[in-house]
């Protein structure tokens, strides 16, 4: 389709703000959530197996190996991220949501056939690629059609369905590991399988939601945008049964060009024209992949090598865990709305280093068992679980439409390069050598980051709630 002309006004971004939720809503927010539910999948899938992968009849790893996998992972989606960011601003919301999800699905059927952990590695790598995309294009288009008045709870509750694959990831676990069903030989191979099927499905569900109309109208789109939108709202407008609220008087947003951002802008845009939201997202995503990864991707580790749980058991143990994940970002959710993005995500970051600190002197101290290890780690993580999703949704509201999908790309790549890509490394090898006070020293200089970024939060956070994306961060193109 020829690119119409850019109007010179638009009310697009106001009316898709003053929506009432509707069935239409609930779509999106399913077909596009279960990104992070894969994310969950194939962390806790790994979390799980990572001692049955250390067995003779599986691929015989080491613990360190198990750990460079997880750091593997986490470059690919590092990678990932940066490609498919910039295709997501250059391309359109939908094709990249659509595409990372393809990768994905066929990089976990290839490591559901490795036979080494040369090939396991390299399938971790290219699951990661998927995954790092998802999170770049699935951030824009979330936040672009969710009204603001309820973007930070709906945000964070998506990224906090992270741990609905969790939690399907241990029991999957617990049944393919068990010995009547296929036991730990077969089941792991079983285990990455699923996920694939699982993605196929999503594949099909996502056909139906549409590009990000506020996208279309940066591009130069804006009949097919108004045609789009037009659509959603008499399906919102039948639904309710009644008309839609009216579109703010000052709803209007200007443009005066229309044009993708060279690289060079992008850097004076994050450097220059926000350096202060700069710092706050990329402590925010540092801070928290290092929370993370550190201990999520060596969970099975201690519990097996330090509470003798057995490690076709030790999915049990995450249910807990995962459920106090999914339940931080779900309850406290609609305080980021309510009470505001600066107050709620300091308290959180710094709540979590608090508890992180308490929980790894209790574990140094031997005062806990492997349940009450678990139930402490479920308290802490009921608070870092929305810290963490808070930070998605500070680098996805902060910037413009034009270099949405790349600046959350370019946080959570240089965040998690530098938080993730080293923690599950470094953690395999602080566990193997089996002192507890050398693995205290990581849990330390994980309450240690998280408490830095609470007071950088604090000090320059963007009071972004209930306020419409432009009015945050003005388009490029807009006057």
């Amino acid at each position: 389709m020829a690119a119409s002309p850019l109007p010179t006004a638009s009310d697009i971004p106001a009316r898709l703000d003053r929506l009432p939720w509707s069935r239409w809503h609930w779509r999106v927010v399913l077909a596009l959530g279960v990104a992070w539910v894969l994310d969950g999948l194939e962390v806790t899938i790994v979390g799980s197996l990572g001692s049955v992968l250390e067995r003779d009849d599986t691929l015989g790893l080491t613990a360190a190996q198990v750990g460079w996998a997880g750091s593997l992972y986490v470059a690919g989606a590092v990678l990932g991220a940066l490609v498919f960011g910039r295709m997501a601003d250059r391309l359109g919301r939908k094709r990249l949501f659509m595409a990372t999800l393809a990768v994905y699905m066929m990089a976990t059927v290839a490591t559901a056939f490795s036979l080494n952990f040369a090939f396991f590695a390299l399938c971790r790598f290219a699951t990661g690629l998927g995954i790092g995309g998802e999170y770049a294009a699935i951030n824009s288009a979330i936040d672009e059609l969710i009204p603001a008045r309820v973007r930070g709870r709906v945000n964070l509750a998506i990224n906090g369905s992270f741990w609905l694959g969790a939690a399907l990831g241990a029991v999957l676990s617990l049944v393919v590991l068990d010995a009547r069903v296929l036991g730990p030989e077969w089941g792991w191979r079983a285990g990455f399988a699923l996920g694939a099927v699982m993605s196929l499905a999503i594949l099909l569900l996502r056909r139906h939601v549409p590009e990000s109309p506020r996208w279309l109208l940066a591009h130069g789109r804006g009949d097919e945008a108004e045609r789009l939108l037009r659509g959603i709202e008499a399906e919102v407008r039948a639904e309710h049964g009644r008309p839609l609220p009216p579109v703010p008087a000052q709803g209007q947003v200007r443009y005066v060009e229309r044009r993708l951002p060279s690289l060079r802008e992008v850097a004076a845009v994050l450097l220059r024209r926000y350096p202060q939201r700069s710092a706050v997202v990329l402590s925010l995503m540092l801070s928290q992949a290092f929370f993370y990864n550190a201990i999520f991707f060596t969970y099975s580790l201690v519990l097996t090598r330090f509470y003798g749980v057995p490690a076709e058991r030790v999915g049990w143990y995450i249910l807990p865990f995962a459920a106090g994940n999914f339940l931080g970002p779900l309850l406290l959710g609609p305080l980021f709305d309510r009470w505001g993005r600066r107050v709620m995500i300091a308290t959180t970051y710094a709540l979590s280093g608090v508890g992180l600190l308490l929980t790894g002197a209790g574990f140094v101290a031997g005062t806990l068992d492997a349940l009450g290890q678990t139930l402490a780690w479920s308290a802490v993580f009921f608070l870092a679980s929305a810290a963490a999703s808070s930070a998605y949704l500070t680098v996805s509201e902060v910037f413009p439409l034009e270099m949405r999908a790349l600046a959350i790309s370019l946080c959570y790549a240089v965040g998690t390069l530098a938080g993730g890509f080293a923690a599950p490394a470094l953690f395999g090898a602080l566990i193997a050598s089996g002192d507890r006070s050398n693995v205290f020293i990581g849990y330390a200089i994980g309450a240690a980051l998280v408490l830095v970024a609470a007071a950088i939060a604090w000090r320059w956070g963007v009071d972004a709630e209930r306020r419409s994306l432009e009015e945050i961060a003005p388009p490029l193109n807009s006057a």
